[in-house]
């Protein structure tokens, strides 16, 4: 069962689970629906980190009570699937029953045995995974933010500081008249200041 495993865990799956269209999500929803109706136990969604390397963009995990639930859910979540015109590309552990995969590239469908859960535990193997609700699936994708460049924000700061210095340096207009100094008066010649001035009659001292 380890080899089976390992041979499906490949990287030339198609899709990005950070733009995963709404009609996947709906098929994800529609295997879960499949899983519920079988009586399937503690059942747990995740979203796949591709960071971490994943194959795939969401788990469907559950478990089965004994062999014949195992492969009753497997066959209701093929049929149910089938319906909506999906077949799954491959499937694995069946006659088993012990771990069954059935792998629809854009997400993969993990039915264990209670034995079988345990060993191999993929939420903790997968634990950078996001665990969503049934309800979840129905919500649009969040868009991606767009991060913003380093140099960008950085020349922006520098652009604002440089219009602070500016503002800084400007002396503040003075609001004080400015005096305005009279003219000076003109002078006068010595020819009018002797018509100005009465002229001074020398006395001679008789002798």
């Amino acid at each position: 069962m380890e080899k089976e495993a390992v041979a499906v865990f490949r990287s030339d799956s198609g899709g990005n689970n950070k733009t995963m269209s709404q009609q996947i999500r709906q098929q994800v929803a529609i295997a879960v629906e499949a899983v519920e109706n079988k009586k399937g136990e503690e059942i747990v969604i995740l979203e796949m980190d591709r960071a971490s390397g994943a194959f795939t963009d969401y788990f469907v995990i559950c478990t089965g009570t004994n062999p014949r639930q195992v492969q009753a859910i497997s066959d209701a979540v093929e049929k149910l699937l089938s319906e909506s015109g999906e077949r799954p590309a491959s499937r694995e552990g069946y006659q088993q029953a012990e771990w069954v995969l059935l792998d629809y590239v854009h997400f993969v469908v993990h039915i264990f045995s209670e034995r079988a859960r345990k060993f191999y535990d993929l939420e903790r193997l997968w634990k950078s995974a996001s665990k969503l609700k049934p309800a979840d699936l129905l919500k649009k994708p969040a868009a991606a933010k767009k991060p913003v460049a380093k140099k960008a924000v950085a020349a922006k700061k520098a652009v604002a500081a440089k219009k602070a210095a500016a503002t800084a340096k400007k002396p503040s207009a003075s609001k004080t008249p400015v005096k305005r100094k009279g003219k000076a008066p003109p002078k006068r010649s010595k020819a009018a200041r002797a018509k100005k001035s009465p002229a001074k009659k020398k006395t001679r001292k008789r002798k």
